[in-house]
C-alpha cells in the first residue's frame, strides 16, 4: 500500500463521514454521548466537520509533498486523550498516511467515535485491518506519541522516555483583543470560546485586552451562546465555580452563564474565562513570551495572533499540536 493508496482511502473517508445519513448519525452520537456526556450532536459533528475538511485529497497530498515518507512500517504506540470528539484522529491519520503502523490506546472516554472511524477506515482499505491494533497495554512498539495532562505527561516520560516520542502536556489557546473588534469578530470568537465546552486545547480560555477595557459589547454579542447553560454538566461547572469565588470574595463579571474573572493564570476552569490587560505592545509580546510553552494557538486580528476568530477549532494539517512535527518525526525513525 503506497502514499498514493492512503491518500485516496483517506480521502474516501471524508466523503464517507460527510455523507452519513442522519439515522446512523444519530445511533452514533447517542452512543458517544452514554460514553461521554460532554459529547453533545453538535460537537460530534463539529468534530467530524474538522476531519471531513482536513481529508481532502488536494489537502493531504499537499501535506505530504513535504516529506520524504517511506513504508517503513514501524509501530508506533498512541496514547489518545478524549477531551474532545475525536482529538486524536491527527495522530491516527499521521502514522498511517506516514506508512507505519499504529498500536492505539483510545480513551475511555472516546474510545466509540474512534472505532466508527477504524471500522469505517478499514472497510473503504482492507489493507489498513493490518496496520492498526487497539490495545489496553502497549507493548513491542518502536516509537511513542501521548497526549495527557501535566500530571500524566510525567508518567509517560517515566515509562516511554526510552523511545523516540513526543508526549503532549496541558495547554490552552489565548485571545487577543484590542478593543476595535466588530460585533461580528466578537460573535465568532464565542465559537473559540463555547465550542467544545470549552474542553479544547485550541479553546480560548484566556483573553488578553487592552487597560480600562470595557466588556460590555463582548457580553452582548455573546448572548447567542446563552444555551450552553442548560447542559447539566457544564451548569454544573457554572454553579460550582460562582459559589467559589463569592465565599471567596474574588471579583468577577457574569452574564448568566460564563463568567469573567482576571488573573494572570492561562487554564480557566469550565465556565470561566481568564482575562489579563495589557499596557502596549510591549507588555502584550512580553505575556505572550512568558507563557509560551502553555499555548497552543493565539486567536484574533492582530499581528501576533496566528488563527483569525472563529476558527481556532478548524486547524489545518499542517498545524501540528504543540508545534511539533508529526510526520517530520515519524519520516526520521
Amino acid at each position: 500500500m503506497n502514499t498514493h493508496v492512503r491518500i485516496n482511502a483517506f480521502s474516501l473517508l471524508g466523503q464517507t463521514l460527510k455523507n452519513i445519513d442522519d439515522a446512523a448519525f444519530q445511533t452514533l452520537t447517542e452512543q458517544a454521548a452514554r460514553e461521554n456526556p460532554w459529547f453533545t450532536k453538535e460537537n460530534v459533528r463539529m468534530g467530524m466537520d474538522g476531519i471531513i475538511k482536513l481529508l481532502q485529497k488536494e489537502r493531504l497530498e499537499q501535506w505530504v509533498s513535504s516529506y520524504n515518507l517511506r513504508d517503513q512500517s514501524k509501530k508506533i504506540a498512541l496514547v489518545l486523550a478524549g477531551n474532545i470528539p475525536l482529538v486524536g484522529f491527527h495522530d491516527l491519520l499521521s502514522v498511517l498516511i506516514s506508512g507505519n503502523n499504529a498500536l492505539i490506546k483510545p480513551s475511555s472516554k472516546d474510545s466509540v467515535l474512534l472505532k466508527y472511524i477504524i471500522k469505517t477506515l478499514c472497510d473503504i482499505e482492507p489493507s489498513f485491518h493490518d496496520k492498526i491494533e487497539l490495545a489496553e497495554q502497549l507493548k513491542n512498539f518502536d516509537a511513542v506519541i501521548a497526549t495527557g495532562s501535566d500530571n500524566s505527561a510525567r508518567y509517560f516520560d517515566y515509562y516511554f522516555g526510552k523511545y523516540p516520542h513526543i508526549i503532549r502536556k496541558n495547554r490552552t489557546s489565548v485571545a487577543i483583543l484590542t478593543g476595535k473588534e466588530s460585533e461580528e469578530e466578537l460573535a465568532t470568537l464565542g465559537i473559540d470560546v463555547f465550542s467544545y465546552f470549552g474542553l479544547g486545547c485550541r479553546n480560548i480560555s484566556k483573553l488578553l485586552v487592552p487597560a480600562g477595557y470595557s466588556f460590555d459589547k463582548l457580553y452582548s454579542t455573546w448572548e447567542v451562546y446563552q444555551p450552553i447553560i442548560h447542559h447539566h454538566k457544564y451548569c454544573n461547572n457554572y454553579d460550582y465555580q460562582k459559589s467559589i469565588m463569592l465565599v471567596n470574595q474574588i471579583p468577577f463579571l457574569d452574564n448568566g452563564f460564563v463568567m469573567l474573572h482576571e488573573n494572570a493564570k492561562m487554564v480557566s476552569p469550565i465556565s470561566v474565562v481568564y482575562y489579563e490587560q495589557y499596557k502596549d505592545e510591549r507588555d502584550l509580546s512580553e505575556k505572550l513570551a512568558t507563557n509560551e510553552d502553555k499555548i497552543q494557538c493565539v486567536v484574533g486580528d492582530h499581528e501576533r495572533a496566528t488563527v483569525p476568530f472563529g476558527k481556532a477549532q478548524y486547524p489545518e494539517l499542517w498545524d501540528y499540536a504543540d508545534g511539533v512535527d508529526t510526520l517530520k518525526f515519524l519520516s526520521s525513525l
